[in-house]
């Protein structure tokens, strides 16, 4: 994955309705969060920060510290791997949502918690952080 000089305003907009409003809103927490400028990534990705990695396996690249993708129908927020198993409580108090390995889906965010959401994110950007530290 790597950056792109895609303007964040056009990926934003991909977000329609009230979920505008709400994109700007996750642009506005993650900006607070990491302390960086919105950098647009795969072309649809508004990352934060990077680093670079490198597997045992010889597989290296580079990926934003804290990101997150909005869409016309559901936001995903990119996080450390294993995220959920991590951070069980802050899971159970975040309100409705679907998560995978590393992707955290919000249809909206009416409902969800802003709190555990930020503490959430504020968990796996300092992980991430300790990670780009010690990979490579």
């Amino acid at each position: 994955m790597s950056p792109s000089d895609l303007p964040v305003e056009e990926v934003l907009d991909r977000a329609t309705g009230p979920r505008r409003a709400e994109a700007d809103e996750l642009l506005a927490i993650h900006r607070e969060i990491s302390g960086e400028q919105p950098v647009v990534w795969a072309g649809r990705i508004i990352g934060f920060g990077e680093f670079e990695y490198r597997y045992e396996s010889g597989r290296e690249g580079r990926s934003p510290l804290l990101a997150f993708a909005p869409g016309p129908t559901k936001h995903t927020i990119y996080l450390v791997e294993d995220f959920s198993e991590r951070w069980p409580g802050l899971m159970a108090r975040l309100g409705k949502h679907r998560a995978s390995k590393v992707c955290l889906y919000l249809t909206r965010l009416t409902g969800v918690d802003r709190g555990a959401l930020r503490t959430l994110l504020e968990h796996s950007y300092a992980d991430a952080r300790l990670l780009a530290r010690h990979s490579g």
